[in-house]
């Protein structure tokens, strides 16, 4: 599977999320600690504001803290709509994933933001669908190429805080639990 496949994909599954939450469900507690569905929300909209920035060669310092704080205004899926489909409207420009990009640790490869991204999309799915008591979202074929390309790479992410130390599973877990369990959740 491809970055952008495998983007595309993520954001389905996280989207598919969003319109499952109901009035009344916006104050409810998710598995990221401290995290509200709208604090989640918050979150994840904020990050897609960043992406035609950061693609487009922006410097963190260029955009600023304009996505600081609430970002959901009054119609929270709605500016959710929106800023997936102009994140990933720049996600799909020719030559966006050759691009580098400016994060919080350096410049890295597009490639490289594109994927994490794509992780949280699928994580935060998780997180979100769990807080609403829906199912699972995370599909096998995306869970097991995140755990092919993130294996490597969390126990670093743990070292920094992003990610709370594996939550050990039974050896032949699907890779939807693996995945969920590899960021420090419990997959219930």
């Amino acid at each position: 599977m491809n970055l952008l496949d495998a983007h595309a994909e993520g954001l389905r599954e996280f989207d598919e999320a969003v319109h499952r939450i109901r009035p009344g469900q916006w104050d409810a507690p998710t598995p990221c600690a401290d995290w509200t569905v709208r604090d989640l929300l918050n979150h994840l909209v904020s990050e897609q504001l960043w992406v035609p920035h950061l693609l487009g060669g922006q410097t963190l310092a260029e955009v600023g803290d304009r996505y600081d704080g609430d970002v959901l205004g009054q119609d929270p899926v709605a500016e959710w709509e929106s800023s997936s489909k102009a994140a990933r409207a720049a996600w799909t420009e020719p030559g966006a994933t050759e691009r580098e990009v400016e994060l919080s640790f350096g410049r890295s490869p597009a490639t490289e933001y594109g994927w994490q991204m794509t992780l949280d999309f699928a994580v935060h799915a998780w997180d979100l669908s769990t807080a609403l008591g829906a199912g699972q979202p995370i599909t096998e074929e995306i869970a097991a190429e995140l755990l092919r390309v993130f294996r490597p790479q969390i126990e670093r992410w743990q070292g920094i805080g992003i990610f709370a130390p594996p939550v050990p599973v039974p050896a032949g877990s699907p890779a939807t639990v693996e995945l969920i369990a590899l960021t420090g959740r419990e997959p219930g």
